[in-house]
């Protein structure tokens, strides 16, 4: 930021660089990846744990089944103690029964007294939702406890029914946790850093972008001179990012519109004074000039005190207007024929090339600022005569026309450029000329509007332009 931009109020928020790191969008967004994976893993853990338990006792089960297909092969169904030890041990299991027509057959005797809490399963008839609660109270279970499990036996109709011990399944199931959990935060971490680059890249750098303008527009915005630059995207982002651009065009705009309205002011104020006395003087020749004698000084006398009384009270009216408060209209009936004849003198002395033609009924009357409806139609007049300048052909030509839409001012020029449409109205942005303030359509439109009507563009082509006047009793 540049030294030049002043410091902002004290309610304003911390600069971006004083924040702290665990605020930012970024910390917050990998925080949140990280915990979403974390969450997800956790559910598919107890379904995983569930299957490892479950897998776990399965493999018991069916070296219980093959020592007793060994057993059903020996002879009276005997083996030797240490053949039984050898069985029990490559089983993992503490003993082994078989259960057939409600009788019992003791394979596999436990080679040392049993002791514990006897805690009994029946894997014939559990289910997913009682497999994933037991696997979690495998992790809560005591050590001493023992497991009674039945399942199906080697044969149809049999029960075989071994005994485990409960401390190794806990500590094989802990250590299958151990290395999911270490699993499930390696995976976490790769893939929420995958996320955060991607979120960063694609939303948190622009979104930085946006919110670093708009608190450097916020501290300054008429110091302030680095601005956003449209971007071709089309998601919520990149439309944020467009408004906000075109906002700060908008409003810099603004801000340049308004100093050359202070300008303006500043130098109409230094002006203003000299420029009524210079007028006064003038008013004075004119009354002296008024008792002459001469014919064709008395027919012009009473049109040149009109005019010095008019630039007097536009001399005056101009302050107020920079102040935004206009002279309120005073409203009279007015007959509109010699208003347009009269306007067009003044506008048109300087541009003999111009023909003019006024088609306005001399019955034609109207309720009207008779000044404000002068000031209107001279800047129409003006406009045009200055538009058609280079015609030097004699196909210049102003029509005046009246309708029931309002009053049309049309010229023979060669239309307006398509700028110019877009900013007819607006102060110091609708000229088409060098040396143009655009302020004349601007004053003509709020001079209209103050006596209740309208000034618009009808039409503008190849063939001339028509700007339409309504005022109430005039048109729509």
């Amino acid at each position: 930021m540049n030294d030049d931009i002043r410091t902002a109020p004290s309610r304003d928020l911390p600069a971006p660089s004083s924040s702290r790191w665990y605020e930012s969008l970024s910390f917050r967004l990998f925080v949140l990846t990280l915990a979403s994976i974390l969450l997800v893993e956790a559910l598919i853990f107890l379904p995983s744990a569930s299957g490892f338990r479950n897998a776990w006792l399965q493999e018991r089960v069916q070296a219980a089944r093959t020592a007793a297909l060994a057993l059903d092969a020996a002879p009276s169904r005997n083996v030797s103690d240490e053949l039984s030890d050898d069985l029990l041990r490559s089983a993992e299991v503490l003993a082994v029964t078989e259960i057939e027509d409600d009788m019992r057959f003791q394979l596999l005797s436990a080679q040392q007294p049993i002791t514990g809490n006897m805690y009994g399963l029946d894997l014939r008839e559990s289910t997913m939702v009682s497999r994933s609660f037991s696997a979690m109270g495998a992790f809560f279970a005591p050590d001493d406890r023992v497991l009674v499990i039945l399942a199906d036996g080697s044969a149809p109709g049999r029960v075989i029914e071994i005994v485990v011990p409960q401390a190794p399944l806990k500590a094989d199931i802990s250590a299958y946790a151990r290395r999911i959990a270490a699993l499930s935060l390696l995976i976490a971490f790769v893939a929420a850093g995958i996320i955060y680059v991607m979120l960063h890249l694609l939303v948190v750098r622009p979104m930085r972008r946006v919110t670093l303008s708009a608190e450097q527009f916020r501290n300054d915005p008429g110091a302030w001179t680095r601005r956003l630059t449209p971007t071709r995207r089309r998601d919520e982002i990149g439309r944020a990012q467009n408004a906000l651009a075109e906002m700060e065009e908008t409003v810099a705009s603004s801000f340049r519109n308004r100093a050359h309205l202070a300008e303006l002011g500043s130098a109409v104020a230094k002006i203003n004074h000299d420029l009524r006395n210079s007028l006064a003087s003038a008013q004075l020749v004119s009354d002296v000039l008024a008792r002459s004698e001469d014919p064709r000084v008395q027919k012009a006398a009473p049109r040149l005190e009109r005019a010095l009384e008019r630039a007097i009270s536009l001399a005056t009216d101009t302050l107020d207007y920079g102040k935004a408060t206009p002279q309120a209209p005073r409203i009279e009936r007015v007959s509109l024929h010699p208003i347009l004849e009269e306007a067009a003198g003044e506008a048109l002395a300087i541009y003999p090339g111009v023909v003019w033609d006024n088609k306005v009924p001399s019955e034609q009357k109207l309720d009207a600022d008779p000044d404000h409806l002068h000031r209107i139609v001279s800047n129409l007049l003006r406009n045009a005569a200055e538009a058609m300048s280079a015609q030097t052909d004699g196909s210049a030509r102003i029509i005046v026309s009246a309708s029931g839409h309002g009053l049309d001012v049309a010229d023979t020029g060669p239309g307006l450029p398509g700028p110019a449409q877009e900013n007819l109205f607006k102060p110091f942005a609708g000229s088409t000329r060098r040396n143009g303030t655009g302020l004349g359509l601007v004053i003509a439109r709020e001079l209209a509007q103050g006596m209740g009507g309208d000034l618009i563009l009808a039409r503008t082509g190849p063939d001339g332009t028509v700007f339409r006047l309504t005022l109430p009793g005039l048109g729509a």
